[in-house]
């Protein structure tokens, strides 16, 4: 059974902008507002994500610039702050909130800037980023991201032999489905050759298997299973799971399983009486080619230690059995931290209404997108559907 529809979806270009973050929203907003064929004046509720503007950009207190600048002053608006799962966790609150019958009708988004347009170099906002991790025991030893997945993925490779190659065959797969994305903050197609022949960033990470620091905004409006059907393409949202892990690296028991996806994935599978089997696609978060093999595994689209095995193999392409981030990903579409995970419902959105263009997935009915927060200590599964 549903609990909620997705009743219009927007999104910006991907990249460097040099708007200013309400103008940017605006332009992911508005058009979802039109998608769905509602004025500003029908929003109940204004869900939105942004996780860094207070550090990056000295610009807080987001609510009512966004919400008035769209129209909609005077809207109740809570902003979420899950790292990179921020957007992907407003999302999972507008839902549970029109499901509960709190608010019909609720604007759902998200938005960043992470490029040098916001006065920060890449070293300032890789340091800016790693905020999202422990305070005390990580962020000491000068511990950012990149060295956080390259520690999960050599933990995979030793348990199941997963290969550089295969992580290349991930960047190759999201830059060629990429290029079919206007959106996408990089259109250019790669070779595994030219991916194993780039820098080493964190061991086994070379520079191909990162994703960008990317400026943009996405939105989409959210309304009631009871209301869904009086709306244009209507698509279910069915379930939506959310759980957490502990931070600290050291205290995970197996760092290269990510728990919380599982358990976040296990909540969303049994809401949508459905399982991985069932699913057409996903949109997964790929920060880093190894955290794309790790995720197809956690949603159990693949068996534990076949996420590179599949990826090789072309499972993972959008011909193969089990497509994944026909987008482009955050590796190819890029990864604006705030406005990632309602990108990823974007996807789902145009994918499942049939009107993804070059990179449609031919029948796809279901989809699960995957979107995890700081060392995948926060993560948010969510299963939408078709309606029928």
């Amino acid at each position: 059974m549903a609990r909620a529809a997705v009743v219009g979806a927007g999104m910006t270009k991907f990249g460097v902008h040099d708007k200013p973050l309400q103008e940017l929203f605006g332009e992911a907003a508005l058009p979802a507002l039109d998608d769905a064929g509602v004025e500003p004046s029908e929003i109940d509720a204004f869900y939105f994500g942004n996780a860094m503007s207070g550090q990056a950009e000295n610009d807080t207190h987001l609510g009512p610039k966004l919400a008035s600048h769209v129209g909609m002053a005077g809207v109740p608006v809570q902003r979420f702050e899950d790292a990179c799962a921020t957007s992907s966790n407003a999302f999972k609150n507008a839902v549970e909130a029109v499901d509960a019958g709190i608010h019909d009708v609720v604007l759902v988004g998200g938005v960043e800037r992470c490029t040098p347009e916001t006065g920060q170099d890449t070293a300032a906002m890789t340091r800016i980023f790693a905020s999202a991790s422990h305070r005390q025991y990580e962020q000491p030893t000068g511990l950012t991201f990149p060295g956080v997945f390259a520690l999960f993925t050599k933990r995979h490779m030793h348990e199941y032999g997963t290969t550089e190659e295969q992580l290349a065959e991930v960047a190759v797969k999201n830059h060629g489905n990429g290029a079919l994305n206007p959106n996408a903050h990089f259109g250019k197609e790669t070779t595994v050759e030219e991916a194993l022949d780039g820098p080493i960033v964190a061991d086994p990470f070379r520079l191909m298997d990162c994703c960008p620091f990317s400026d943009g905004a996405s939105a989409v409006v959210v309304v009631s299973d009871e209301l869904a059907d009086s709306y244009d393409a209507p698509v279910d949202v069915s379930g939506v799971g959310h759980a957490t892990d502990v931070v600290p690296i050291g205290d995970k028991d197996t760092p290269h399983v990510t728990q919380a996806a599982r358990d976040a994935a296990a909540q969303a599978y049994e809401q949508a009486d459905t399982s991985a089997a069932e699913m057409d696609f996903a949109e997964v978060h790929d920060c880093f080619t190894g955290a794309e093999i790790l995720a197809s595994e956690a949603l159990g689209l693949v068996e534990d230690g076949e996420g590179g095995p599949a990826a090789e193999a072309g499972r993972t392409a959008r011909d193969g059995d089990v497509p994944i981030n026909p987008s482009g990903g955050l590796k190819a579409k890029g990864h604006p931290i705030g406005a990632t995970g309602t990108a990823q419902l974007v996807e789902l959105t145009e994918q499942l209404r049939g009107t993804a263009g070059e990179r449609q997935i031919d029948g796809a009915d279901s989809a699960v997108a995957h979107n995890l927060g700081g060392d995948a200590a926060t993560t948010v599964v969510t299963v939408m559907e078709v309606r029928q």
